[in-house]
């Protein structure tokens, strides 16, 4: 490819050089550089990439990508010095292209470098504070049981042509998110659904992707420390359906659109009012729906409702008809009935036979770490979820107490350097739905632990809770989960919530691993070795 070519669509300031340089390679990494690359300069929270310059340059560095005049200056000063290390003098210097933005050229640069492969696809894009990792898992599994080979992009996994591959960010960078649908055409995947952080949108990593079909799930405060404020959050999430029906190349793809959106959620009209495609919508409560659960029963492994679907889904699906079925679903809790209508809207969309999709939820299995059940044996329930904001945590303790627990017991905490706003509120969630809770360490991250845990403390006692007696803290999570289990009886159900299908904890100089999942298995072996069912329930540690 040209660097011309690459750069077709891009809105440029200034170009010092020549834009017919063949080049071999795109990235934002300069230690990734390889000769005919292109960099691009990003600035990030933690690092300038101009700052690397000089590296991608002595890489071997075809061109530079840089924003604005202070981009050009950095540039500037770097190739009227003498040859960086690793370049021969003889050597042309890399072409110098000035944009306004190096994140949204990033975006429409890889689509570009890759052949546009979304518009190859069917896209599904899944976005909303919760929901969306089960969701997108769920559309996956609807689809593969109609025989369509679907792509995932998300949080605990990628696939590729039926491959498990491991997952970097919730929403990856532009390069590597095209990277990874291109191999998706390769492999002879038709379809993707993918989980679209709100951090994804507001830093065009996915500029230059075309949605076929956007679901949202809810609305509640997190990441505010990123966004600012809930408003902001939202128009984030928003940019997912404005953009729906639209193409950077001036010609949507062909194929069905739409914007299928929660109506239990009072942001949905506002979304409703801002796409241009048609709007489907799905729901458990009291709000009209397209698709709507009624008569739900939720038991420890398994949810049963009635789904009701209105003809045409009342937005010109001509192709789906109106009709009723009872529904088993493998996964519990009413914020998962609302997942499952999100996911059997998206299939009857794509023309999924309505008995195969509906059949089929019966044998979905969801995301893993997402109410999980731990079985090793144990007379008490024992649960992990990858609850971690106040919404979250509220709608797997409201599953949880809905199966009638004789007590609950949650551990809990928060992680470092993310929303501090939303830690008391964690701690009054944690307070009103949980019988006893134990306050422990999520990811600290750089933070000290108790520091989050005096953050966290206010919640529990707005709520009347008493330290010692309703709650303890403990900042060893490892040892916070063992007096869980060692305070639970027969008949009790365990939480413990924050990092699911995590399998690592971050400290401020450190990762080490760890899996809420197997330390609950070998806390419950340990507690079942150490005593009997009657000694369980004292001495539960930590601070009181």
């Amino acid at each position: 490819m040209l660097l011309s070519e690459l750069l077709e669509g891009l809105e440029t300031e200034a170009v010092t050089g020549d834009l017919a340089v063949p080049i071999s390679g795109i990235t934002y990494d300069s230690r990734a550089v390889r000769p005919g690359n292109v960099f691009f300069c990003v600035r990030g929270f933690t690092y300038d990439g101009h700052d690397f310059i000089p590296e991608a340059v002595g890489r071997g560095a075809a061109a530079l990508v840089v924003e604005g005049s202070e981009g050009l200056e950095a540039a500037r000063h770097v190739l009227g010095s003498a040859p960086a290390a690793g370049r021969e003098a003889a050597e042309p210097a890399p072409v110098v292209v000035v944009v306004p933005d190096t994140r949204l050229a990033m975006g429409l640069a890889a689509a570009n470098f890759y052949g546009h492969p979304s518009r190859r696809l069917r896209v599904i894009g899944v976005t909303g504070t919760n929901g969306k990792t089960t969701t997108s898992h769920l559309v996956r599994e609807l689809l593969a049981a109609s025989g369509r080979s679907c792509g995932l992009i998300g949080t605990v996994h990628n696939v590729v042509g039926g491959k498990v591959l491991p997952a970097g960010r919730t929403t990856p960078e532009a390069f590597d998110l095209q990277n990874l649908a291109d191999q998706m055409v390769k492999a002879g995947d038709t379809h993707l659904s993918m989980e679209v952080a709100s951090h994804g949108l507001a830093l065009q990593r996915v500029t230059g992707f075309e949605f076929d079909v956007g679901v949202f799930t809810n609305l509640s405060p997190d990441h505010l420390d990123f966004h600012g404020d809930l408003e902001a959050y939202f128009q984030a999430k928003a940019k997912l359906f404005t953009g729906l029906g639209s193409s950077y190349l001036g010609r949507p793809k062909d194929g069905p659109k739409a914007a299928v959106l929660n109506a239990d959620s009072p942001v949905s009209p506002r979304l409703a009012a801002m796409t241009k495609v048609p709007v489907v919508t799905y729901g458990t409560g009291s709000e009209p729906a397209d698709l709507a659960a009624t008569d739900i029963t939720l038991e420890p492994d398994r949810a049963l409702f009635t789904v009701t679907v209105r003809e045409g889904l009342g937005a010109g699906f001509e192709h789906v008809g109106g009709f009723q079925a009872e529904v088993n679903l493998s996964l519990t809790g009413r914020y998962n009935v609302s997942n499952a209508l999100a996911a059997l809207a998206v299939a009857l969309i794509e023309g999924v036979e309505p008995f195969t999709a509906v059949s089929a939820l019966s044998e979905v299995k969801g995301a893993p770490g997402r109410f999980e059940l731990v079985d090793a044996g144990q007379d008490f329930v024992a649960v992990v979820d990858y609850a971690h904001t106040p919404d979250g945590l509220e709608n797997v303790l409201e599953a949880a107490r809905s199966l009638q627990p004789r007590r609950i017991i949650t551990v809990f905490g928060c992680g470092g350097d993310r929303d501090r706003a939303k830690r008391p509120l964690m701690g009054e969630v944690a307070a009103r739905l949980s019988d006893f809770c134990i306050v422990t360490s999520d990811n600290p991250r750089s933070e000290d632990p108790l520091a989050i845990i005096e953050e966290i403390r206010p919640g529990l006692e707005r709520a009347g809770r008493r330290m010692g007696v309703d709650f303890i803290e403990e900042p060893d999570r490892r040892r916070a989960i063992a007096a869980a289990v060692r305070a639970a009886r027969p008949g009790d159900l365990v939480l413990v919530a924050g990092k699911g299908h995590e399998t690592y904890q971050m400290f401020a100089d450190r990762t080490v691993p760890f899996d809420d999942r197997e330390v609950l298995r070998e806390a419950i072996a340990e507690a079942a070795g150490r005593s009997g069912p009657d000694e369980r329930g004292g001495g539960a540690g930590g601070r009181r």
